[in-house]
């Protein structure tokens, strides 16, 4: 692989591990972490999104957690351009960088670039966001059903946020966001090393609804009440916040918001898997870190 400074790419479905081994990696090779995860770079929220603790957060310096918050308009181009520098800032003293999370479309923007995509009026932006905060998922479903029938086959249908974009990008454009991907990746200047965490899916189902349970215990649900003046903003509407939201209306019990969070983490961890086993590129191994050690090194060429 040349002479070229290594970022290790580690990718997992929620609750499998990643972030044990990230400290591992990063431990053993004397480096910095970069979080790929949509949502701890938000100092807002901490129970809910699974962040290291803080004896992790002050022992090895991580990029793209607690970066940000829940106003900004953060999404995959913003993050790009972010780990770009941070992993520029590594390598300025370190051989390798180690990069975790489990949100798919970072990790790409990360590896190959992100499309060019149009500019969106706010207007027009606000507009969506006001008519789904609502008339909920289903309305938002038919619009990108009757406007844009390629996202609505092929699209992010679980994902609200991505939904948005689409129609947004749709109705200013005229375009399916799906006609602004294109197969070219970009080139780093710095090789590539993709692994990820294979866990049994019994295994990873009963580790979800254990960490679940943990979180609830950890006072998830006085976090979620301390956001509820936030509650429409984009960074909330997603899985352990936006069940709890229910339960605080009064629209289901606290058991039921607890049952949906782990149905909701469950089918998240379906798709994050969907996405990542179309990457032929990864090496699928299991929980123990000396098997990634010992790949790196290979892959490196520093095995005898």
């Amino acid at each position: 692989m040349g002479d070229k400074k290594t970022c290790i790419v580690i990718v997992g479905p929620t609750a499998s591990g990643k972030t044990k081994l990230s400290l591992q990696l990063a431990e053993y090779f004397k480096t910095d972490i970069i979080s790929a995860d949509s949502r701890q770079c938000y100092r807002e929220l901490n129970i809910g999104v699974a962040k290291p603790d803080e004896k992790a957060l002050a022992e090895i310096r991580h990029y793209f957690i607690n970066s940000h918050s829940i106003h900004d308009d953060v999404n995959a181009a913003v993050f790009e351009t972010y780990a770009l520098t941070a992993a520029e800032a590594i390598f300025a003293e370190k051989d390798y960088a180690v990069v975790v999370g489990g949100t798919g479309l970072y990790i790409k923007a990360f590896c190959e670039g992100m499309d060019d995509m149009p500019d969106i009026d706010i207007s027009v932006r606000e507009s969506l966001r006001n008519e789904y905060n609502s008339k909920g998922i289903d309305w938002l479903k038919e619009m990108l059903k009757t406007h844009d029938a390629l996202f609505y086959s092929r699209g992010e249908m679980l994902n609200p946020q991505r939904m948005l974009r689409a129609l947004e990008v749709k109705l200013s454009t005229g375009k399916s966001v799906l006609a602004f991907h294109t197969a070219e990746k970009k080139q780093r200047p710095f090789n590539i090393i993709k692994v990820g965490i294979d866990a049994p899916r019994e295994v990873l189902y009963e580790q979800v609804n254990k960490r679940v349970d943990m979180m609830m215990e950890a006072g998830l649900a006085e976090e979620v009440r301390s956001l509820n003046d936030h509650r429409y903003i984009n960074a909330l509407q997603t899985v352990g916040y936006k069940e709890l939201f229910e339960y605080i209306d009064g629209k289901v019990s606290l058991e039921k918001a607890v049952d949906n969070i782990k149905q909701n983490t469950r089918h998240y961890a379906k798709r994050q898997m969907t996405w990542f086993r179309r990457d032929e590129e990864i090496k699928w191994l299991g929980k123990n870190a000396d098997d990634y050690i010992r790949f790196v090194n290979d892959r490196r060429g520093l095995v005898k």
